[in-house]
């Protein structure tokens, strides 16, 4: 099989090749690092040893054994997932030689699966922020135009994905940070319900938003990482799209898209009433002031507190202000400092938000997918398609300069808030050849149902395109 072809295999297309035995475990782990090798300008990786990747594709050879579970299948983690392999540095200064002594929960499921770690993903510094405009490890290129963004905080790991560097990956999401980057990248990105998963061993924002997440090029592979992962290894019922019903919540997740955004989710929605999907028009009431109650009082307070117990944990001896001194990216030292004086988040805000806010939140969706009879709700993940790295203040949408970090987290931070499953799919491409991306979100632990829509869907959407330059 010519090497091109063997970049293009998903998880599952390889599983397939070497069970059937057309395909060694090593033969794949030399096409992907040569992959690598020819795109090292993208900037996708924190850590990597290319003999250790083939030595692992060796042994899963030996064993006989691959093809079978994920045996030979090389994986990118997020550099902020401990894996006891490479260093866990979330791409920050002052962890970059942070070996953990075992692997995250979630990384030992995959490796006991037998997957094998190809590499570890660049990401935005301590995952606080959507550029992959990283000051200490450099900026992460989106391979569809590596002038431009691959959004983040799990940048590298879509990059990878989406340049055929890897099969697949895993993040992390607290606001955005898997469905955004893939869905700019031209992926596919599943948040599970917060808990659907251990977050053990994971540097943390906060343990009431944050979840490992996987980052495919197909639903298939999302749905076999989630079976690995969770632990049931199970599958949801295949889903009929005819009598399917989705909410169109317009008002708010439907203001002010980039044209692009727009035509895209008009003719997604189109082609889905095509195939038989009934779009219930109905809107979450206030779900932005909602969101905004809940979102920052819970991540900054958390943070604060959680990162601690992360670095006890892990037996480092170091202080907040320790971390924070190794911070190397303007956007994160900054918030990071105002968390350790004065302006650090109020104890009563986080208890308003927590026992309060959240619950009404929460509240509001699980009213709107009862009250309408809706499965999932259906909406553009991001208002506007990958911009250019250095925006990272402010971007341009319809004419105006608008805050980049709430600007593209605006569609999918009221899931996360609300501690429900999401899905992004690849949709289409901008005019100017930028991937975009329609997210799905589900009632809480509702996952094996919004995996099977979603792959119900993606036959729809029907995409397939890769960047051309790969």
């Amino acid at each position: 099989m010519p090497q091109p072809e063997l970049t293009d295999l998903d998880i599952s297309g390889a599983l397939a090749e070497m069970a059937a035995g057309r395909l060694c475990a090593r033969d794949y782990a030399e096409a992907l690092i040569a992959q690598c090798e020819k795109h090292k300008d993208l900037n996708a990786f924190v850590s990597h040893d290319w003999q250790k990747l083939r030595n692992a594709a060796d042994t899963a050879d030996a064993s006989g054994k691959a093809g079978q579970g994920l045996a030979g299948i090389p994986l990118c983690l997020k550099d902020n997932i401990d894996t006891g392999i490479f260093p866990t540095g979330a791409a920050t200064g002052a962890l970059r030689s942070h070996v953990a002594k075992a692997p995250a929960p979630v990384a030992k499921a995959l490796f006991d699966a037998g997957a094998i770690l190809g590499a570890t993903g660049n990401m935005h510094e301590l995952a606080f922020g959507i550029t992959t405009n990283n000051a200490v490890t450099g900026a992460s290129r989106n391979p569809w135009n590596t002038d431009m963004i691959p959004g983040g905080s799990s940048g590298g790991v879509a990059v990878a994905v989406a340049a055929r560097m890897m099969p697949g990956g895993i993040g992390t999401d607290t606001g955005a940070s898997v469905r955004l980057p893939a869905s700019l990248c031209g992926c596919v990105g599943f948040r599970p319900t917060v808990g659907r998963y251990s977050g053990d061993g994971i540097v943390p924002i906060s343990h009431t938003r944050d979840t490992a997440g996987s980052i495919t090029r197909s639903v298939a592979d999302a749905i076999l990482l989630d079976g690995v992962m969770e632990g049931g290894g199970g599958a949801g019922s295949a889903i009929a799209l005819r009598g399917l019903r989705l909410g169109v919540p317009r008002g708010y997740f439907y203001d002010n898209l980039d044209p692009a955004v727009a035509v895209n989710a008009e003719g997604a929605l189109a082609a889905l009433a095509n195939a038989g999907v009934e779009l219930v028009e109905a809107d979450i009431p206030n779900i932005g002031d909602l969101d905004n109650a809940v979102s920052f009082p819970v991540a900054l307070y958390e943070f604060i507190t959680d990162l601690p117990r992360y670095l006890a944990a892990e037996g480092l001896d170091l202080s907040l202000r320790d971390i924070c001194d190794g911070v190397g990216s303007p956007d994160v030292r900054g918030l990071f400092e105002s968390q350790l004086g004065p302006d650090a988040m109020p104890e009563a805000a986080y208890r308003q938000a927590i026992y309060r806010d959240r619950p009404k939140l929460q509240a509001a969706y699980a009213d709107y997918f009862s009250s309408n009879n809706v499965d999932a709700v259906i909406f553009p993940t991001a208002p506007l398609p990958a911009r250019p790295i250095g925006d990272d203040e402010t971007v341009e949408l319809n004419g105006e300069r608008v805050p980049t970090f709430p600007t593209f987290i605006r569609n999918t931070d009221p899931g996360s808030n609300a501690a429900i499953p999401g899905i992004s799919l690849p949709s289409g491409l901008s005019p100017a050849g930028l991937p975009l991306g329609m997210e799905l979100d589900g009632p809480a632990g509702s996952d094996l149902r919004l995996l099977a829509i979603a792959a119900a869907i993606e036959p729809v959407f029907a995409f397939n395109a890769k960047p051309g330059r790969i």
